[in-house]
């Protein structure tokens, strides 16, 4: 319990699903609300707290947040990866210094410069550790820089990512290769006090086919990589074949397109809702003219002359046993081939264990072993993360994971046990409740405006053009804030029932003893029943109501300060929508102060009086109607406001003031140009309510 007693408490700690499904537990639903109010740059700031690879993750990122998002349970989730991208794009902030009190000495090694090490990396050296990375490349991203194709990640956003990455202090050493330029003891001897690998899966899988070796035959990464660094194309339009149903198979399918195949087809064990590919990463290669071959296995490279004709492909019936382990089944009378020129096998990656060998010890299978609690291998400070320990995963998962390995180095230079499994983890919501659910409003999602397959195909530029800041606040604006609203104050509630009869989505519920209780995991934060209850008994988890009121005063007298004579308004309006768009907060409204509130429900009587106590002369609350381009999701903003503003006037004038210093008036989005005219009618309504009649 806090100094507040309040009953929802339990929610303190607890993280919207977004941010647990995270693997770094960005503040999603925090730097969604930023987009959605205009504020670019704080956004981005928040995204910068806990991600070391800002531009990577806002191109590539395979959003596992979307897949938890409770608007799933409405419709569909915000699009959280392109409002990212959106972030890095239109904002401007930097990674924050690493504090003073840095906790952690020592020389840390990391061998490689994929996600997972550069993560850690960046982790370590904000904590105090001296980190230099080492990598057999010349230029630092791994398997991001080096094999997903230009046409999704821009070299571009690697670079400014290590550029930053090493603004905290890292060294980066390049050209090195662990295993032919050092050793693990030679690191030991040059004063490394931990060291931490981090190789990722560099060998390309191949599949023993009758008709495999010869030419013709080629392999994904280092497809990929030819094609991504030497511009690799293919003489003769040839038809190529890959074999392989997940995302590098979906990538070298792509690119062999744009690299001059004739036709590309694609044949995998697994039939369509099996494939392992990401479903927009099919949808788009389907869209490119891939040809899928779903459920179909391969038998045999067929040649002629030594050149290959085709692939004979056998009926995979079944891919996965009873117990979900790989293991497929044929159907041997089935076989049918697809003819072909090129065969590119895209079946998987592995980890090369050459250069540890005889340094830390390996399975039985040749691969390094790593205790996955302490994240150390079997040699004492050597530790290892990312998908050589790991096996296959996205981008983000790495990142995680060497996040995971920085803390344990962390706890190793200063002598602390540590143990992954008692790391407390922070629980998250649970599904949104049915009915409330069913009062939301539906609102459509914005899609990542694209080139047309045709256009796209036939170069490697960025397929993707990204949110313009309109369609990214509508966007971001679909994102419900989930726990960041109201919660009930024990000690000051009187149990009047008031917002239990106010709420529009019947949030607050009646228990058995006969108490409200605020049930803030399904609270839609319109902040209706926080403005009618009358003993303030509500306030917001989130502190964005407060720090709305508290701008009232030093806006207020800053412009009362300067208003050389005319009438000083404050305007107080909604924060979403056309009042979030650049172009009107970059705006100077004359003898005007603005203050937004995450929408105008959340005004209260009292903070309109505090305006006019603090110099105001007027004050005008504008809310948002309905429009084609910026609708407001909540519900009765309306009604509610005008009864506030209502209020508010009638106690002026019980003072002996005008009521027409407080006014309520709405703007459409696509009106918001008529802005500084509602002003300015206000004020002229103000004079004229305070000159003195004729009978007076």
């Amino acid at each position: 319990m806090t100094q507040h007693g309040n009953q929802d408490l339990a929610l303190e700690n607890i993280h919207p699903p977004c941010q647990s499904a995270c693997p770094l537990h960005q503040g999603v639903r925090d730097y969604l609300l930023a987009i959605a109010t205009g504020d670019f740059d704080r956004s981005l700031a928040i995204i910068k707290e806990t991600n070391p690879l800002p531009f990577v993750c806002g191109t590539i990122c395979a959003h596992h947040c979307e897949d938890e998002c409770r608007r799933n349970d409405v419709d569909k989730p915000p699009s959280i990866r392109g409002l990212k991208r959106f972030a890095i794009e239109y904002g401007n902030a930097k990674a924050a210094p690493p504090e003073d009190d840095s906790r952690v000495s020592g020389k840390v090694a990391v061998i490689g410069a994929g996600p997972a090490g550069l993560t850690a990396a960046y982790d370590l050296a904000r904590m105090g550790a001296d980190v230099t990375v080492f990598d057999s490349d010349q230029k630092a991203g791994g398997a991001v820089r080096h094999y997903i194709p230009l046409y999704r990640l821009p070299d571009e956003a690697v670079d400014q990512d290590i550029a930053e990455i090493e603004e905290q202090g890292v060294k980066f050493e390049y050209g090195k290769e662990l295993g032919k330029d050092f050793t693990i003891e030679q690191l030991e001897k040059e004063g490394y006090q931990s060291i931490l690998l981090a190789m990722g899966l560099p060998v390309s899988r191949g599949l023993n086919l009758p008709g495999s070796e010869g030419e013709g035959i080629i392999y994904a990464l280092p497809f990929l990589k030819q094609v991504k660094r030497e511009g690799f194309k293919f003489e003769g339009n040839p038809t190529v074949i890959v074999i392989g149903g997940g995302n590098v198979a979906m990538d070298v399918a792509r690119s062999a397109l744009r690299a001059g195949a004739g036709k590309v087809k694609l044949a995998c064990l697994e039939c369509d809702d099996e494939m392992p590919a990401f479903s927009w990463e099919i949808e788009e290669a389907q869209e490119e003219g891939v040809e899928m071959n779903p459920s179909w296995g391969p038998d045999a490279i067929i040649r002629e002359n030594g050149k290959i004709k085709g692939l004979q492909l056998v009926e995979c019936t079944c891919v996965f046993d009873d117990q979900g382990r790989f293991n497929p089944e044929f159907n041997k009378d089935n076989k049918e081939m697809i003819d072909g020129d090129i065969v590119i096998f895209a079946i998987g990656q592995g980890g090369d264990p050459e250069p540890v060998r005889g340094e830390i010890e390996l399975d039985e299978r040749g691969r390094p072993i790593l205790n996955h609690r302490t994240m150390q291998t079997s040699r004492p400070g050597v530790f290892g993360c990312g998908e050589m320990f790991t096996g296959p995963g996205t981008a983000v998962q790495s990142m995680g994971n060497g996040r995971l390995a920085a803390k344990a180095i962390a706890c190793y230079l200063e002598g602390i046990p540590f143990d992954s499994q008692v790391l407390e983890e922070t629980p998250e919501l649970e599904k949104l409740d049915e009915k409330v659910a069913g009062e939301i409003d539906r609102v459509e999602r914005n899609p990542i405006p694209m080139m047309s397959p045709e256009e796209r195909v036939r170069h490697f530029k960025q397929a993707e053009y990204g949110y313009d800041p309109e369609t990214a606040i509508c966007e971001a604006r679909r994102c419900l804030t989930c726990a960041a609203g109201a919660q009930r104050i024990d000690e000051l509630c009187v149990n009047c029932l008031t917002c239990v009869r106010v709420c529009p989505y019947d949030v607050p519920v009646i228990n058995e003893e006969g108490t409200v209780t605020i049930r803030n995991e399904h609270c839609q934060a319109c902040g209706l029943c926080m403005g009618v209850c009358p003993v303030y008994a509500i306030k917001f988890r989130s502190s964005y109501v407060e720090e709305a009121a508290e701008a009232i005063e030093p806006a207020v007298q800053k412009l009362a300060a300067k208003r050389n004579g005319e009438s000083a308004m404050l305007a107080i309006t909604c924060a979403y929508g056309a009042f979030a768009l650049p172009e009107f907060l970059q705006k100077e409204h004359k003898n005007t102060a603005l203050v937004r509130y995450p929408c105008v429900g959340k005004v209260d009587s009292l903070h309109m009086l505090e305006a006019i106590e603090h110099g105001a002369d007027g004050v005008v609350v504008i809310g948002c109607s309905e429009s084609d381009k910026f609708n407001c999701q909540y519900k009765e903003i309306s009604q509610w406001t005008e009864k506030r503003v209502g209020r508010a006037a009638e106690l002026l004038e019980a003072i002996g003031l005008e009521r027409e210093r407080v006014s309520y008036t709405e703007l459409p989005g696509e009106e918001i140009d008529r802005f500084d005219q509602l002003i300015e009618e206000a004020a002229k309504n103000l004079k004229e309510a305070g000159k003195p009649s004729e009978e007076e």
